[in-house]
């Protein structure tokens, strides 16, 4: 049986929260290390194995990734630095309902980005969040998968569904078949999320598969 992945989304400011890496700042640095105390401590217990082999410490990726580096962990460890970045966005951002994503399996991020694409939403796509990776410097990992949605990206996937809600409502178009009702659901969470963006000035969607 195939194992089941987590979709995590948060809702913020999409290039403010990238301009936290390599910010060199201690105090929010110390604001986050205070706030996750103790989830950093589980962390650390989780990958004990990992931290005797060489992975930094949670709060030692959280520095790095606050200083931009150094990041000079093993490669089979650098996964540490893309958990800082999701704390980062977690810390400033607001988590946004994952229900229809977490859990999930196989190739559920391109079923649900093919109904998307069905009510013509193709500026952006759910898979978007699985297969890139935390900023630059931070090193690329495989787990977790990080991408994001940015404000342009979001007010033109809002018209492409308008576009195609305005053609079903004129009688140009049917209205496009998604499939059975969790795709409906996943899909129609995903607009959602580009709602809430659209809402708030400057911005988007950051997501993380793990």
């Amino acid at each position: 049986m195939a194992m089941s992945s987590s979709l995590h989304v948060y809702l913020l400011d999409v290039a403010a929260t990238r301009a936290l890496v390599g910010s060199g700042d201690d105090r929010l640095l110390e604001a986050v290390r205070t706030e996750f105390a103790g989830r950093l401590a589980e962390a650390d217990e989780y990958f004990e194995f990992d931290l005797a082999d060489g992975a930094p410490t949670a709060y030692e990726a959280l520095r790095a990734v606050v200083h931009g580096g150094p990041f000079d962990a093993p490669a089979q460890f650098t996964f540490q630095y893309g958990y800082a970045y999701e704390r980062l966005c977690e810390f400033t951002g607001r988590f946004l309902p994952n229900d229809s994503f977490t859990p999930h399996r196989g190739d559920w991020l391109s079923v649900v980005d093919r109904g998307l694409a069905d009510l013509g939403v193709t500026a952006l796509s759910v898979s978007d969040f699985a297969h890139g990776s935390a900023p630059s410097p931070v090193p690329r990992s495989y787990t977790p998968g990080c991408g994001s949605w940015t404000p342009e990206q979001v007010a033109q996937a809002l018209r492409q569904f308008g576009d195609t809600m305005e053609a079903v409502e004129a009688g140009r178009i049917p209205l496009p078949p998604l499939g059975d009702q969790t795709v409906v659901d996943a899909v129609f969470q995903a607009l959602g999320w580009m709602k809430a963006a659209a809402e708030l000035p400057g911005h988007g969607v950051i997501g993380f598969r793990f």
